[in-house]
């Protein structure tokens, strides 16, 4: 009877040991996933502008990647149409536990068109001209993820337009994103 108690209670640590590891393995899955996409909410849910990203983590405290933005929808007011911009990253955060979190500075160039309205004053008519742009900026902004893999992310960021072409000189980056790191 006692060798019966003592199989069971061996057998018992056993199954919580590698439960146990199981559990970090996880864990650890989650820190070894580089590879991430995200989708911006506000813009898309506000004006059918769809804008994507994805980034590559170098490290835990370092990513690139790069946004791909399209305005399907020409009767809004965001300036611009169709824009690609990458990025390069540095986190900031104290607590590791998943790598590229928390708050971040990012670094961009946005190639971009835009519509530029040129007023005929001759004949008081608007036309619109589709217009090419480059800007350099930097981004501020704080991300979350979760065990599961689910990424939130909240950013803000201005650059100063190169060429001169848009109707302004700088440009604004920024939205909610919701995304999955795999």
């Amino acid at each position: 009877m006692k060798k019966l108690i003592l199989a069971v209670i061996l057998l018992n640590i056993t199954f919580v040991i590698n439960a146990q590891e199981d559990n970090d393995e996880e864990t650890k899955g989650i820190f070894d996933r580089k590879h991430e996409v995200r989708l911006g909410a506000v813009k898309l849910l506000s004006g059918g502008i769809f804008e994507g990203s994805y980034e590559y983590i170098l490290d835990s405290n370092q990513g690139f990647g790069a946004y791909v933005l399209v305005n399907f929808d020409s009767g809004n007011d965001w300036f611009e149409k169709y824009s690609l911009t990458p990025y390069y990253r540095m986190y900031f955060q104290t607590n590791e536990d998943y790598g590229a979190k928390g708050f971040f500075v990012e670094g961009f160039t946005s190639f971009f068109t835009s519509d530029f309205n040129i007023e005929d004053s001759f004949f008081g008519e608007d036309n619109n001209e589709d217009v090419f742009d480059i800007s350099v900026g930097l981004s501020l902004g704080k991300k979350w993820i979760n065990t599961s893999g689910f990424v939130f992310e909240i950013k803000f960021g201005a650059g100063r337009n190169l060429l001169g072409n848009a109707d302004s000189d700088v440009i604004i980056k920024g939205d909610f994103y919701i995304g999955y790191r795999f």
